[in-house]
């Protein structure tokens, strides 16, 4: 079944700086909305580095808070990102994000490369309820954050509505209870796709260097080691069992690691090279044009 085989419930709505839409089966109530409006604002509460009130914000000269409630298993994805990619993937990249323009005042002004340090472990941790920045650092969750906001509003849903529901949030979306064939948008033409994937009870998220980009060369997807921006890989497409991962797996395999750590998470992929060159994972399913 897809969804288009049924008649479909719609909301569209903008949270975290993008584009939300949720279809369901059933129609979303005022309380439905609310409690999903709840969810995203206390996660973004938590972990935006943008919001003067946030968690990041109010620790970010050093300092200690009480932990959001994933913080530990969204510092032990990052763990893991950190060794399967070498580095290249940091927590801790917040500030170098900054240097390059892409910074709380949304200023697009670049002043030059900055690492991450490579020591973040040492510097951030959540232990005892608390989440703690032993000196002055930024915390950005990018690599994951989506995703797991992305699987939060379809826990709250599913115990709160019955039937499929999809819920996609500019790119990263979970599928649950019905089939849904989803475009892979070609990162250098909006209007064409380099292919299909058809999932079910799945997420796939994505990612590209063509979003969220300004001056010459800028995005966000940043190489945390050298502060420079991805130049090997356009775009990526991960499917996995939760969008978390899904969201992790498409940041790794903008390097050399990804691959591996993807097989590791039983998640299925495909990226493209920024010479247009297509990869997939043997495992994948989706449906690729020549």
């Amino acid at each position: 079944m897809t969804a288009d085989a049924v008649p479909a419930q719609r909301w569209d709505f903008e949270a975290i700086g993008t584009t939300w839409r949720i279809d369901s089966a059933t129609p979303l109530g005022e309380g439905d909305r609310v409690a999903v409006s709840a969810v995203i604002d206390a996660f973004d509460r938590a972990w935006s580095r943008f919001r003067a009130d946030s968690v990041v914000r109010r620790i970010a000269s050093g300092g200690s808070a009480a932990a959001p409630d994933d913080a530990g298993d969204l510092l032990a994805m990052y763990a893991a990102l950190d060794e399967a990619t070498a580095g290249a993937v940091n927590p801790l990249v917040g500030d170098a994000l900054a240097r390059r323009g892409y910074d709380a005042d949304y200023s697009l002004r670049d002043r030059g490369a900055e690492s991450a340090p490579t020591d973040w472990r040492e510097i951030l941790d959540a232990a005892d309820g608390r989440l703690t920045l032993r000196r002055p650092a930024t915390i950005d969750i990018g690599a994951v954050g989506k995703g797991r906001l992305v699987d939060l509003v379809v826990a709250v849903l599913q115990a709160r509505v019955r039937g499929w529901l999809v819920v996609d949030a500019s790119g990263d979306l979970a599928v649950r209870g019905i089939r849904q064939r989803i475009a892979l948008e070609h990162p250098f033409d909006a209007t064409r796709a380099i292919g299909i994937w058809s999932i079910a009870d799945a997420a796939l998220c994505a990612s590209a260097v063509n979003r969220r980009t300004w001056g010459d060369g800028l995005h966000h997807v940043l190489d945390a080691r050298t502060g420079q921006p991805v130049r090997a890989y356009a775009a990526t497409w991960a499917v996995a069992a939760d969008a978390l991962t899904a969201d992790a797996v498409a940041t790794a395999l903008f390097f050399d690691g990804g691959p591996r750590f993807a097989a590791g998470r039983d998640a299925s992929w495909v990226r493209m090279r920024t010479d247009g060159t297509v990869e997939w994972s043997p495992d994948c399913e989706a449906e690729l044009f020549s």
